[in-house]
């Protein structure tokens, strides 16, 4: 005998091993692929979210110096930093919302007032005190406005809930002042 049977095994052992050992490997590595593309994700949401916080820290300065505009005489300095706020804002992606005669959506503006107007179907923006702001598709502040619309569907009394005496236990918002023209 030339003793190739207990070799045949051994080489057999072995290489189940390497084959065990390769599989292992390849699992360990698309284990950490999957931990650095989590790593990369979790970085960029990071990345965005603190944006949004610098951005949303600033449109109170934003709206200072609109006002500003508005109100006072445009001069070369005050046009220079309204024109690079500007400018800066756009370029990291944020845009403005909020006209005068824009469809209301109780999403992106907050109503501070109803003026009731029988003629309308629908409501609009009929007044914008505030502008709202969006990074993209993220909304950093909600636009400011008035509406005017038909007169709001009455509402009837909510049932009282159960084991609860008395009045509601739900929270509700108050109305929106409703002004008659």
């Amino acid at each position: 005998m030339t003793g190739s049977g207990p070799q045949s095994t051994e080489l057999d052992t072995l290489r189940r091993l390497v084959q065990e050992r390769t599989a292992d490997l390849q699992r360990i590595k698309a284990e950490y692929d999957n931990y650095r593309k989590r790593v990369r994700r979790d970085r960029l949401a990071v990345r965005e979210i603190a944006v949004a916080n610098v951005l949303r820290a600033l449109l109170p300065v934003l709206d200072a110096v609109d006002r500003a505009c508005a109100n006072e005489p445009l001069t070369p300095g005050l046009k220079d930093i309204a024109d690079s706020l500007q400018e800066q804002f756009g370029s990291l992606g944020v845009t403005s919302f909020g006209r005068v005669g824009d469809p209301f959506d109780p999403v992106c503006h907050d109503a501070l007032t109803h003026h009731v107007c029988a003629a309308a179907d629908r409501l609009v923006c009929s007044a914008v005190l505030r502008l709202g702001y969006r990074l993209g598709e993220n909304l950093l502040r909600p636009a400011t406005v008035e509406v005017t619309g038909p007169d709001p569907p009455a509402k009837s009394a909510p049932a009282p809930e159960c084991g609860v005496r008395g009045a509601s236990a739900r929270a509700e918002k108050p109305p929106l002042p409703v002004v008659r023209s």
